[in-house]
């Protein structure tokens, strides 16, 4: 083994090792990698670029502008209401109409969107119709995720895989090729989620209706004007707990801070709220606190219409966030985005140590008090995924900054531009890099979206991701660690023929993508499906086609797919249920695609 095989091996096994135990983000971690094995020699620093000169990005971050503009526009928020209808208490007959629009959807725009846009609107239906909205949230995603399957731009990793493929010199992908294998896995998906799942989902309540529960038990404690204390930090007055409680959030003017530093100091008036520990019922004794009165007795919730200018709303902390790794009260959410921190969710579990310590990482739900606006300012944040409806928690159908965005003009050149750019690309008129780029100046020229707007619209850290995991399969490529990767492969499963070849591909790269990403795992496995296909005399196209669909069916964790990552907080599901519902969907789909791979393309 040769200085280039044994580094390039070396950084691949420390590069799963840090995105398994989530040390860095996945765009640091790759992009160091690739660094390393440009320092080392494997590849020149032309090589290590030319990732992120792939048409891949340029057509992924216009299909982000375009999906924001339908969503801006209203177009998703309409399509949600249709599809969800009245409230049936028949679990099937609601997937029946919300799994196959959701996978058709997700077959021209990004899923990402669809499924933001989605959270909410299946939140708020579930509350006003009495169902468990976690009976929901999985098979939304799961709905997504096969409908990116179907088509060209349905996922990033189709393209990918079209840009590599048009690298070696092999014909890319149809906007339908993918259909031929997408359309049957889909099926047999759809068939799972809407007659099987309704079995496996669990019905928990909803984690707004736990935070509600949970502010009704904090105890108020008012700052008189009599007392010692005002002027005193939080941790000089002794105030930062007392016997059972521990000081979570203060009000101070009708803003709130959370979570509150032991250096904040106190002020006349300010009210502060104790979380009670588990089995504790009594009242704090505030004997030895001359000017602390308890402000409510029994404690209440301070109702959304006693501060018109608020509002509550929940995020899910996205991969690469510049909040992972920090504690709460070191993220200073409070400064960056003019959010209190009231609560923090991971899985179905509410955290009960205090927030202030607590350290922060992808899929965490923080609930969040905010000035009236938060949405349209942060709804394309790159820390987080924004998962309250319109106006918070308790929406106000009447704000005019909601009403302006949606319907008119917008929906129609929105949608038009959309169908424009798929009738482009499918008749070959147009590469969809361009097509879409193209797109984006339609919307802009008509104000559908403002450019500031549509640059925070792009998931910039996906695309990095994308350009750092192409350099990373450049390496593996030129150093001969693929073929290597390949021979071992092949070693194992070419005595049971073809398909098992197939078959330990796809197992491979389904595996890779719940650790490393669906686009790092095509972008290292392409060099590998093809060294296979080479020495084996193989046709490469039904390799890379089952190695690309294979990334992107990402059911079995939480955190394998960023859909999955959003829905885990707010569906208040434990991680073990993604693992007992994808399981099976993710055999089911491996059977269908080693079974027709073959068939549609010969090897």
């Amino acid at each position: 083994m040769g200085f280039d095989v044994a580094l390039t091996f070396a950084v691949l096994l420390l590069a799963f090792v840090a995105l398994s135990l989530d040390l860095w983000s996945p765009d640091a971690v790759l992009l160091t990698a690739v660094a390393i094995v440009t320092a080392g020699g494997v590849i020149s620093l032309d090589q290590a670029l030319q990732g992120f000169g792939n048409a891949t990005l340029l057509a992924l971050g216009s299909l982000y502008v375009l999906a924001a503009a339908l969503r801006n526009s209203g177009a998703l928020e309409h399509a949600g209401e249709i599809i969800l209808g009245s409230g049936s208490q028949d679990i099937r007959k609601i997937l029946m109409r919300m799994c196959p629009s959701v996978t058709v959807y997700s077959g021209f725009l990004n899923n990402t969107p669809i499924v933001a846009m989605g959270i909410p609107t299946i939140r708020h239906w579930s509350r006003k119709y009495g169902i468990s909205a976690s009976k929901l949230l999985m098979p939304l995603s799961f709905a997504a995720i096969l409908g990116g399957t179907c088509t060209l731009i349905g996922t990033s990793t189709n393209l990918i895989a079209h840009g590599l493929l048009q690298k070696h010199g092999i014909k890319g992908l149809s906007f339908f090729e993918l259909a031929w294998l997408g359309v049957p896995c889909a099926i047999v998906g759809l068939a799972y989620l809407i007659f099987i799942t309704p079995k496996l989902t669990p019905s928990r309540s909803d984690i707004r209706e736990e935070e509600e529960e949970q502010r009704k038990s904090l105890v108020e404690i008012e700052i008189t004007d009599d007392t010692p204390l005002v002027g005193q930090t939080i941790d000089e007055a002794g105030l930062v707990k007392f016997p059972g409680f521990h000081l979570v959030r203060i009000n101070r003017e009708d803003n709130e801070i959370a979570p509150v530093s032991k250096d904040e100091t106190l002020r006349e008036g300010d009210h502060l709220f104790y979380a009670p520990k588990e089995g504790v019922s009594e009242m704090p004794d505030l004997t030895d606190y001359p000017g602390l009165r308890l402000a409510v007795q029994p404690p209440r919730t301070i109702k959304r219409d006693e501060k018109q200018n608020r509002e509550l709303h929940q995020v899910v902390v996205k991969e690469g966030s510049r909040l992972v790794g920090s504690t709460v009260e070191e993220a200073k959410i409070l400064d960056r985005f003019g959010a209190a921190v009231t609560g923090v969710r991971r899985g179905d579990k509410r955290i009960k140590e205090p927030l202030g310590e607590f350290i922060l990482r992808p899929g965490d739900v923080l609930l969040l008090d905010t000035k009236h606006g938060f949405q349209r300012a942060y709804e394309d944040s790159e820390d987080f995924y924004l998962t309250s409806e319109a106006g918070g928690e308790e929406p106000r159908s009447s704000e005019p900054d909601v009403e302006e965005r949606t319907g008119g003009k917008d929906l129609y050149i929105s949608v038009a531009t959309l169908v424009t750019i798929i009738t482009m690309v499918t008749l070959g008129l147009m590469h969809v890099a361009l097509a879409g780029v193209l797109g984006v100046a339609v919307l802009l020229a008509f104000n559908v979206i403002e450019p500031g707007e549509a640059r925070k619209s792009v998931d910039w850290t996906v695309l990095i991701v994308i350009g750092a995991a192409l350099g990373l399969g450049q390496a593996m490529e030129v150093s001969g660690a693929a073929e290597m990767i390949g021979n071992t492969m092949v070693d194992l499963t070419v005595a049971y023929g073809p398909r098992a070849v197939l078959a330990g591909a796809i197992i491979v790269t389904a595996v890779l993508t719940q650790i490393i990403t669906n686009n790092g795992a095509i972008a290292l496995m392409f060099p590998i499906a093809l060294s296979v296909a080479q020495t084996q005399g193989f046709e490469a196209r039904g390799l890379i086609i089952g190695i690309t669909l294979s990334a992107s069916m990402a059911f079995l964790t939480p955190i394998g797919y960023q859909t999955n990552l959003m829905v885990y907080g707010p569906g208040n599901y434990k991680f073990s249920d993604f693992f007992k519902i994808g399981f099976p969907l993710q055999l089911l789909l491996w059977i269908v695609m080693i079974i027709l791979v073959p068939v549609i393309w010969p090897l």
